[in-house]
């Protein structure tokens, strides 16, 4: 086998770092990544490995909180580290505070649509 022919491996990109955000919450979330991180992410890579820490956790919490009006601990950070899993984690806690309005709340939602 000629080694020369294959890629180098500090140059090949893993579908990880290449996965583009797939809905409007991880395209939200990527925009506020790369705000605060300084890089375009990939939906599956780590919060921490590309350079995140508990204080650049935190002001992504209140970014997220400011953003889509949901209340987030910030170890759900630590938890679910990646623009895809924190998708999901808004996602369901905005599902969530839906289907806890009663038909009034909805319908008084509606009127100011």
């Amino acid at each position: 086998m000629d080694r020369r022919a294959l890629p180098d491996p500090d140059q090949a990109s893993t579908p990880d770092e290449t996965v583009a955000p797939r809905t409007v919450a991880e395209e939200r979330i990527a925009d506020i990544w790369e705000e605060l991180l300084g890089v375009r992410a990939g939906v599956h890579q780590s919060f921490f490995a590309l350079g995140g820490h508990s204080i650049l956790a935190v002001r992504l919490i209140s970014r997220l909180r400011a953003e889509f009006e949901v209340t987030l601990p910030v170890r759900v950070v630590f938890e679910r580290p990646t623009i895809a899993q924190l998708g999901e984690e808004v996602e369901a806690r905005i599902r969530a505070e839906i289907a806890a309005l009663s038909d009034a709340e909805l319908l008084a939602g509606a009127d100011k649509v």
